[in-house]
């Protein structure tokens, strides 16, 4: 059990799941064992029906399959495939919160108005958008119509990929990778894909470099962007994490997925009063409304809505047996909820017309009637209240407090205040040594590595050599029930520098950034970083680094493969399935850092990544002339 998770909520669920009887990803993973080689090392091609190939990694020459195609073939083309997955998750994202963004702005929206309007009126001007003499509704409108453009476009260059340096973007233009449309380039990839069409590795992976890019710098930053225009943007706040959060005596509802466009409506209508009176008529005590996932992430840094969880204990929150009903929208849910669900009282409701789950009742989401499509689905979690059966029900008490809620642009005001807003302090404490660089851990939880020790390992080595770090999606989740996400946290784990920096400023040592598409938050950071001055021209030039210690979608390989596209040296917990394809192993973790600025390392070692980082950041720091590190 111990080698499971190193979260006592988590371990308790598991095990009052196994004396049930009931399945979790564990189990699944457990019979899944061994699991397919060729697989794993990304030599098995299925791309025509002439196979499936595999080529045998321990075999003497040069094999082939049926079409001729080698080894780094097949794993570059398996590899961009995952890109192409990916970015279109992430951009399929942002899309419809632009779409959202457009109806609101042409009021044929319920439930929502456009609450960031100092950021509206900075993306206009970022976009060249005529402000004067105009409503924030129609400037709304241009935005969003420029951001859906940036879907479509089929030439010239993505608006958001002007905000990187300019060493970085000439870089971008004279190898080729400048994305010219967020849809152009994953379609290029599956058209490169196919049969008897690209089948050089190294052009692969450049298309692969373009359509991640289109997912960082488009996809990714349109959705985050567009979000704290559409629906505020976060500022710290408090709250609490982990399972101890839902409540024996109030109605349980759990948000799950990854968009923010009907988790913000669910905030109102839990709290509708004639809802909250429903509840009490019941026998709750009121509506205790919690996210899991990256919308718990979205919920919380700008509602401050508690989060029961990251993505390994979505099953674990069902068998607590207090979650009345269960919201969920798309991406990282698992098809196993509706079958485990069966056992207890827990309402599942779909509702995403991209996403149907066995045995899950669906309520289709619809802008146009957002606020009573919500309160109709936390009505059908009061109703069902009632059904509970208090002898199943075994909450744990495990929950911790954190603070979330950072971002690029209110960290200009958190390190120089209202008046003087700057990143010079930041920039200041890595030049005098007091900060040895930073660290961006992102990415999801794995049932082949122990839930949540890569995440907190990490960031624990991390931060007591006086490493800033900044966390997203389900990692940030990790941190936050390990306690991280405190600013007490300085105290008790962090090294004499970025202590000091966390009493001045009071902030936590690892920083909420926001859910997986808030990467994005990452790179604009880094820009800002560069643009204050005194650590180098391009990204590639800082002491920064970014890691994937528990990663499993293809989403985690799009975000990788933009961050290290952006000049920032990855690591991963888990490999890449390419091993088997040795030409294409070695560009990827030894001449990258040549073409594009960034290596990748696969290491599931914590500690050992922890030290890869920490040599890479001092060598960074070295070439910059440096001071050396205050307090090493």
């Amino acid at each position: 059990m111990e080698k499971k998770s190193v979260d006592k909520a988590s371990l308790e669920m598991i095990e009052i799941g196994k004396k049930n009887g009931l399945e979790t990803a564990w189990d699944r993973y457990e019979k899944m064992l061994p699991q397919c080689g060729f697989g794993q090392l990304g030599i098995c091609c299925r791309v025509c029906t002439m196979g499936p190939c595999r080529i045998d990694p321990f075999g003497e020459g040069a094999q082939k399959g049926v079409c001729g195609a080698t080894a780094d073939i097949i794993a570059a083309r398996n590899l961009i495939r995952m890109i192409a997955s990916g970015a279109a998750a992430h951009s399929d994202h942002g899309r419809d919160i632009a779409h959202t963004l457009l109806m609101a702005s042409e009021d044929k929206t319920q439930g929502y108005s456009i609450k960031g309007k100092k950021r509206l009126l900075e993306l206009a001007g970022e976009m060249k958008i005529k402000i004067e003499g105009r409503t924030e509704k129609e400037i709304a409108h241009d935005v969003a119509e420029k951001a859906f453009a940036e879907f479509g476009q089929q030439h010239g260059e993505l608006q958001f990929t002007h905000r990187a340096p300019k060493k970085r973007q000439e870089l971008w233009r004279k190898l080729g990778v400048v994305p010219r449309g967020i849809d152009r380039e994953i379609v290029e990839i599956m058209h490169r894909t196919h049969i008897g069409v690209d089948n050089d590795h190294e052009n692969l992976i450049k298309q692969g470099i373009r359509a991640s890019l289109g997912d960082g710098w488009g996809g990714s930053m349109v959705a985050t962007d567009l979000s704290d225009v559409l629906f505020g943007e976060p500022t710290p706040v408090r709250s609490q994490a982990n399972l101890g959060v839902l409540k024996e005596d109030e109605v349980n509802i759990v948000v799950h997925g990854h968009e923010p466009t009907l988790s913000d409506v669910i905030v109102d209508a839990a709290s509708d009063p004639e809802l909250v009176k429903l509840a009490k008529e019941s026998g709750a005590k009121g509506i205790n409304l919690a996210g899991m996932c990256c919308t718990a992430n979205e919920v919380l840094m700008r509602h401050g809505i508690p989060v029961a969880g990251n993505f390994l204990q979505q099953e674990l929150a069902i068998i607590t047996g207090g979650v009345d009903l269960m919201i969920v929208d798309v991406q990282c849910i698992m098809p196993a909820l509706g079958s485990l669900a069966q056992c207890y009282h827990t309402k599942i409701i779909s509702t995403s017309p991209k996403a149907k789950f066995p045995h899950v009742q669906h309520v289709e989401f619809d802008e146009h009637k957002a606020f009573d499509i919500a309160k109709k689905i936390v009505r059908m979690g009061v109703e069902n209240y009632k059904n509970r059966k208090k002898e199943l029900v075994n909450i744990p008490d495990e929950k911790m407090d954190l603070v979330a809620g950072f971002t690029a642009e209110n960290v200009f005001n958190l390190l120089g205040g209202k008046y003087r807003a700057t990143y010079r302090p930041l920039n200041d404490a890595i030049i005098s040594g007091r900060l040895r660089g930073a660290v961006g851990i992102v990415g999801c939880n794995n049932p082949k590595i122990k839930h949540d020790s890569g995440h907190v390992l990490l960031a624990k080595e991390l931060i007591k050599k006086d490493v800033l770090v900044v966390v997203t999606g389900c990692s940030a989740i990790a941190d936050a029930k390990a306690g991280l996400l405190k600013p007490e946290a300085a105290y008790e784990y962090a090294g004499k520098g970025l202590k000091e920096i966390c009493e001045t400023v009071g902030i936590p040592p690892v920083l909420h950034l926001g859910s997986c598409v808030d990467c994005s938050r990452i790179l604009t950071t880094l820009c800002h970083v560069i643009n204050e001055g005194g650590l180098g021209e391009d990204i590639s030039d800082l002491p920064v680094a970014g890691a994937a210690p528990e990663w499993m979608s293809e989403k985690a390989v799009s975000i990788a493969f933009y961050v290290a596209s952006s000049g920032v040296y990855t690591v991963l917990g888990l490999p890449f399935p390419v091993e088997g394809a040795r030409e294409l192993t070695k560009l990827l973790t030894e001449k990258f850092d040549e073409k594009i600025g960034a290596n990748f390392a696969f290491e599931p070692d914590p500690i050992k990544a922890a030290d890869l980082i920490i040599k890479h950041l001092d060598k960074k720091r070295e070439a910059l002339k440096l001071n050396p590190v205050m307090y090493d």
